[in-house]
């Protein structure tokens, strides 16, 4: 996975309007924090860390003040609803060899049969227990050829060496639906046998 090494500063305003001076200055205020410690404020580069973000679980390596180089990765982050700038950012501490839970965005790939049904995301991100150091950027499922009703369960999905699932093996990850017009024409079918047998 990539690593991506930001300067940081401690900061020691807090509040909206000391969050606004910051962002108005293209930084973003973000807290550090994990392990026990007590939690860092810190004031980061607006767009080396929008940069850096663009990486699911992207491991930063902070250098702060100049004095101190934490290893970190993102935990949650704000953003403007409307303009989508970063508004404030919480970075998780994590050292080498290090065990995190994460979750991973899961790829399908593949033509499903044919008949316009639809491949329904159940979960977008799959939760697991990986280092911190070597988390993967994805993982990709194939869907070539599942029919309507075809499931493919967390427990189905194949990890990379030294990560495990972090959620129960039967949790359904990617499911396909009939497309609504099969579904309408087995509607159709069953009200013409109905209408039939009366």
């Amino acid at each position: 996975m990539s690593e991506v090494k930001i300067s940081a500063e401690t900061r020691t305003e807090f509040g909206k309007g000391a969050a606004r001076r910051i962002r108005r200055d293209s930084k973003v205020p973000g807290v550090l924090y994990g392990r026990g410690s007590d939690p860092i404020h810190l004031t980061l580069p607006g767009h080396d860390l929008l940069l850096a973000l663009r990486t699911p679980n992207v491991l930063i390596a902070l250098d702060i003040d100049g004095k101190t180089n934490e290893l970190a990765i993102p935990k949650a982050v704000q953003r403007d609803a409307i303009k989508g700038f970063l508004e404030h950012v919480d970075l998780q501490l994590v050292k080498r060899g290090e065990k995190v839970t994460v979750e991973i965005p899961v790829h399908a790939e593949g033509e499903l049969a044919a008949g316009g049904n639809l491949l329904e995301h159940v979960l977008n991100a799959l939760p697991v227990e990986t280092e911190a150091t070597h988390i993967p950027e994805a993982v990709t499922v194939s869907v070539e050829g599942l029919e309507a009703g075809a499931a493919i369960l967390a427990k189905d999905i194949t990890l990379p060496k030294g990560t495990t699932l972090a959620v129960e093996e039967d949790t359904v990850v990617l499911q396909v639906l009939a497309s609504q017009a099969e579904e309408a024409a087995e509607g159709e079918a069953g009200e013409g046998e109905a209408a039939a047998e009366a």
